[in-house]
């Protein structure tokens, strides 16, 4: 044997030393190193935990049990468990590979919890929260007994101190080892969350990845507010289940957090590194409080005597119809964005009718104005022609309509005063439009304003075209920027019908009598707020700060009057609304005979 030859034995030797470094190497990645399933990069847990469970490269989101979900949700040392002990019982002696008691002893050897689910109380950014967090890494995160309990108990708790819910949930579903029982709670947790939105409180629904089954078609979809983290698998039944029931190869991203918020299910995605500041501002907008006692005041001190119904603050003088329709129309005014960014002092947009879709020609949701909560829901146009696309110009589809109508409830049930800002040609008419009923989801908005148990203010910055107008306007005072119009069709459209020829539009516009003045005049409008001397886009603060002292003006009056009678008022408003005779109107015509 050559002299620099190995000796066999040496060979295997090495191999086994070999073998075992890997091994060892193996258990000290899995104790100290995860690798992202996304970007392949190796995470140390230390890293991994200091971003909470979430890849610092990519974002990807790693599951995360309840413990340390609460910990980098909550402020240090607030989180108090509740009923950490319950147990659940076997009334089914149910035996799979093994007895249901064994199985649910070596899941709380493993995990160290008690079960899939644990509540308590708890601050996050100082507001007081009650809080529930389900655990996928027990049992797959299943509601059985003890998890409906803790969700109805928590929701109980909201309650009884009026105190915000949050839910985070992870669940594969229903437990089956508990059978029926574990059906039934999904009906309890809904009649639970169901008391609450009756009282008023709070509630909001995180989804984490997974959420299925009998939880996300219960309590998890019941959230005043639905937010979910990025690439969440969310549905009902499983892809699995779906595919084979269809025989059909499922479209990327199916039952993802990113495509529920394209149908309108949930109000955000919201990364897990962003859910404590959302929550805060969230819950700071409802900390606002209550709308002030009767008689209190919210009005800049800058503002001076209050200017009653049907007055103007000035600007409300005949103008050029047909000049006033161009200003109106001038791609340079302020839109709501520009009025929500300079007139609140935050803005919680929330997205979504629950049901087919999210429009982005309607923005809506809770903001603080001058320190008061207020729900606010309006048209957006675009800036440029990309954008205008993307929202439709501004005109809804029935989604739009829907959504606007869900936070209006929303804002019923928390006392919010709301405030619709209207600039629309008019509602989409399209043939998906109609496939949605666009006329139901105006009519449904009508007869829903007209009895909302909260104060509604509108304002018309732009233009208010026909009944895609009006499903945002019925209200309790409207205002009109100087060189806004407010329609029952476009001059255009007029012309065309009424003239035969749309050249007529000005003519049409002067018939219409559709301006701010105008309307004021017919007793319609109760303020026209004066813009700049070349129109509210050649100055959006002024225009701004001018919309803010005639709404907060407004606001303090229709919160100051009890709220039966703010609801009889606007009945009345709405009946008078169109002067009519009792007689049949003398013939003019000398034609002889009576017309109607």
């Amino acid at each position: 044997m050559s002299s620099n030859a190995v000796h066999p034995s040496a060979v295997g030797a090495g191999t086994v030393r070999a073998g075992t470094v890997r091994r060892w190497l193996d258990r000290v990645c899995e104790r100290d190193w995860a690798r992202c399933p996304d970007c392949a990069r190796f995470l140390h847990h230390r890293r991994l935990e200091h971003h909470a469970g979430t890849c610092p490269g990519c974002g990807h989101h790693f599951p995360l049990d309840a413990p340390r979900r609460i910990e980098f949700l909550t402020d240090p040392e607030s989180w108090q468990e509740l009923d950490p002990d319950m147990s659940p019982l076997d009334p089914l002696d149910f035996v799979d590979s093994q007895p249901y008691p064994q199985r649910i002893a070596a899941l709380r050897r493993r995990t160290g919890s008690c079960e899939a689910a644990r509540y308590g109380s708890a601050r996050i950014s100082g507001h007081d929260v009650v809080l529930c967090v389900l655990d996928f890494s027990f049992q797959g995160g299943s509601m059985g007994a003890v998890v409906g309990e803790k969700v109805a108990r928590a929701a109980e708790l909201a309650e009884a101190t009026r105190t915000a819910l949050v839910i985070c949930s992870t669940s594969g579903g229903a437990r089956m080892q508990e059978g029926v029982i574990s059906l039934l709670q999904m009906a309890k947790t809904a009649a639970a969350i169901q008391r609450l939105h009756a009282a008023g409180v709070l509630f909001v629904s995180i989804l984490c990845d997974p959420v299925y089954g009998g939880v996300s078609a219960s309590f998890a979809s019941l959230g005043d507010v639905i937010i979910a983290e990025p690439r969440a698998r969310i549905g009902f039944a499983g892809p699995g289940v779906i595919e084979q029931t269809i025989r059909q190869k499922l479209p990327e991203g199916f039952q993802s957090a990113e495509f529920l918020l394209d149908k309108g299910h949930i109000d955000a995605v919201v990364p897990r590194l962003e859910q404590r500041a959302y929550l805060s501002r969230l819950l700071a907008v409802h900390g606002t409080g209550r709308p002030p006692a009767v008689g209190a005041r919210v009005s800049d001190p800058v503002d001076g005597a209050g200017h009653g119904p049907g007055r103007s603050t000035g600007g409300a003088v005949p103008a050029d119809p047909w000049r006033t329709v161009l200003a109106a129309r001038h791609p340079g005014r302020p839109n709501i964005h520009e009025y929500l960014h300079q007139l609140t002092d935050d803005f919680v947009e929330l997205h979504g009718d629950r049901h087919h879709g999210d429009d982005s020609a309607v923005v809506a949701g809770p903001a603080v104005l001058a320190g008061r909560a207020v729900m606010v829901i309006g048209h957006r146009k675009g800036r440029g022609t990309q954008d205008n696309v993307a929202r439709n110009f501004g005109m809804p589809h029935p989604a739009g309509y829907r959504k606007a109508a869900r936070l209006m409830r929303y804002a019923e049930r928390f006392g919010m005063p709301v405030v619709t800002v209207i600039d629309t040609p008019g509602a989409y008419p399209g043939v998906q439009s109609e496939e949605a009923n666009q006329s139901a989801a105006i009519a449904e908005n009508l007869q829903l304003m007209s009895s909302l148990r909260t104060p509604v203010v509108s304002l018309v910055i732009g233009e208010g075209g026909s009944g895609g107008a009006l499903a945002l306007g019925v209200c309790d005072r409207l205002l009109m920027l100087q060189n806004a119009i407010y329609s029952v069709i476009s001059p255009e459209g007029c012309a065309a019908i009424l003239f035969r020829d749309v050249g007529r539009a000005p003519e049409a516009a002067a018939a219409l009598r559709l301006t701010a003045a105008d309307l004021q005049a017919l007793g319609i409008v109760d303020e026209v707020v004066p813009e700049p001397s070349g129109g509210a886009h050649t100055d959006h603060g002024a225009t701004v700060a001018a919309v803010r002292r005639a709404l907060l003006r407004h606001l303090d009056e229709v919160t100051s009057v009890p709220l039966d009678r703010l609801l009889r008022d606007r009945y009345r408003r709405l009946r008078t609304n169109g002067p009519v005779s009792e007689r049949p109107t003398p013939d003019t015509t000398g034609e002889g005979g009576m017309r109607a």
